[in-house]
């Protein structure tokens, strides 16, 4: 059962944003110097940047009941996107593990942070805390590399936590594991619900498959309750308070929770029977010998955080200001993103352990949603409707499922102001892993005016706006209304107005091939 480690991937913090974005969007040199807009009341073209499935994205109605009723700004859209970018990209996660794992410990120039600072800090935080926060050089060089050279990622991780630590308590309490061992997700994960290592290991705490099953999270093609926060957090604390009963030493609990119990009795046999982290630390997996440190170091950062000159901001969603719905039926986000009106992606960052952004109906199986608070109300009191829409877009597609299309059906994407490869990725049907195989990239970045090989699964797909012309409307039958778009329309709205009319009945009779529709945008409707 060896767990492989990772830490620190980045959540753009939009809070900071306020001050800091400078980042160019486009070769002409725009910058953008404004807030992101904290509540989006239509769904934009803004994408979801994991790799596993294509959602179809269409504007959601606004809720007749809703107070509010704010138009969105298409820069603030596009700064969503970076930060949605950012949320799910693997960058960080994958440059940091090579950092930590090759650890050479070679002391730091830190003026910042004296030598005799820090020794009192430790010494103070080994009293309150169960673990072994002593001083030594090794350790100071950590602490000092992290502050040097990683500031932006800890800013970042420090707002992220504020959703995530107030979960982790509260289950670690509920075990009486200590409070401290929050910071291990940092380490494991970079608070990446689903981060995946190398070997398999997923989740905020970076369950193997078979210890997951073991600590019973549920594995399955639709769910993974690795990547669920409360459920692997519970499971986490289960296994490392039964580590702690085998070692007696959280110093090696962590260890094991690592490398395994086999590795770190092997270690403690090959030092000759020493029983302290740091004396065996040399005989331990390489990866493991530089856990403890990291551990330790992050703890201290964020436990001095306001003297080191960083900012606690309030995230852009706190925990408390969710709630759960458990599904009576088998239904996507992105059909609760068009029903409700909320971002898909922020549903994706909320519902993390459905692998495919499906929620499926089992009977004895309680899966649940996790909504924003004011959205819960507006799904409940529409459920039966949102229901049937969502059994209706079931009913409607294809099975089997769609065939591959032959690798021959090859066609070249050149990219625009504004892409990225989560945006390209869906727009094709193909995933963001197989475009970087494609085209041989080894980041995320792109160029405006770049050429990319596309292995569409979506045939009708063109890069050029021709495509739209091609597909003409078919002929209505029965009388002819025409309806005149408004802002907060989408298709399902829309066709909740007609009855007997549905979303492709719209598209066909209008010859659409999308989702998106514009405000004055004239739409023919039968109604016979």
């Amino acid at each position: 059962m060896a767990f492989r480690f990772f830490i620190i991937i980045c959540l753009l913090n939009i809070s900071t944003c306020f001050s800091q974005i400078q980042d160019s969007i486009s070769t002409s040199n725009h910058v953008v110097k404004d807030t992101l807009s904290t509540q989006s009341t239509q769904v934009k073209d803004s994408l979801i940047l994991d790799n596993t499935r294509i959602v179809k994205v269409i504007e959601a109605e606004i809720d007749s009941t809703s107070t509010k009723s704010l138009k969105d700004l298409e820069f603030a859209s596009k700064l969503d996107e970076k930060w949605f970018e950012e949320l799910y990209s693997n960058n960080l996660f994958d440059t940091i593990y090579k950092t930590v794992t090759e650890l050479d410990y070679k002391p730091v120039d830190y003026p910042e942070l004296s030598t005799d600072t820090l020794k009192a800090r430790l010494k103070e935080l080994d009293a309150r805390t169960p673990f072994n926060v002593e001083y030594n050089s090794s350790l100071e060089s950590v602490i000092k590399s992290y502050l040097k050279h990683r500031r932006k990622s800890i800013q970042k991780l420090l707002t992220l936590s504020a959703f995530y630590f107030p979960m982790f308590e509260t289950e670690l309490d509920k075990h009486d594991i200590p409070l401290e061992i929050k910071y291990l997700a940092i380490v494991e994960s970079a608070l990446k619900p689903r981060a995946r290592s190398r070997v398999g290991a997923t989740g905020l705490w970076q369950f193997m498959f078979g210890t997951g099953k073991e600590y019973g999270l549920d594995v399955s093609s639709y769910v993974d309750e690795r990547s669920d926060p409360i459920k692997s957090t519970e499971a986490a604390a289960k296994y490392l308070a039964r580590l702690y009963k085998i070692f007696g030493d959280w110093d090696l609990a962590l260890a094991a929770y690592n490398s395994g119990p086999g590795n770190v009795g092997k270690a403690i046999r090959r030092s000759g029977g020493y029983r302290n982290y740091w004396n065996i630390r040399h005989n331990l997996p390489r990866e493991t010998a530089g856990y403890l440190p990291a551990f330790l170091a992050n703890m201290y950062i964020f436990e001095y955080a306001k003297e080191h000159g960083f900012k606690k901001y309030k995230p852009e969603l706190a925990y408390f200001e969710t709630d759960t719905v458990r599904v009576k039926q088998m239904i996507t986000l992105d059909q609760v993103s068009e029903a409700t009106g909320t971002p898909i992606e922020e549903l994706q960052f909320l519902n993390p352990s459905y692998k495919l952004d499906i929620i499926p109906f089992i009977k004895d199986e309680n899966y649940v949603l996790r909504l924003p608070i004011d959205v819960v109300g507006k799904f409940v009191n529409n459920e039966d409707r949102i229901y049937a829409f969502a059994k209706a877009e079931f009913d409607k597609r294809e099975k089997p499922m769609p065939q591959f299309t032959n690798a021959e059906s090859k066609t070249t994407y050149r990219v625009k102001s504004g892409d990225y490869l989560g945006k390209i990725s869906r727009m094709y049907g193909v995933r963001v892993s197989n475009i970087k195989k494609w085209n041989g990239l080894r980041s995320n970045n792109l160029k405006i005016g770049q050429r990319l090989t596309i292995y569409p699964r979506k045939p009708n797909v063109n890069n050029t706006s021709s495509a739209k012309a091609k597909i003409k409307p078919k002929p209505i039958s029965g009388e002819v209304f025409n309806y005149t778009v408004i802002n907060g329309d989408s298709l399902w709205s829309i066709s909740q107005k007609f009855p007997g009319v549905s979303i492709q009945n719209i598209k066909d009779w209008n010859g659409i091939s999308g989702s998106k529709l514009k405000p004055g945008m004239i739409l023919k409707i039968s109604k016979g």
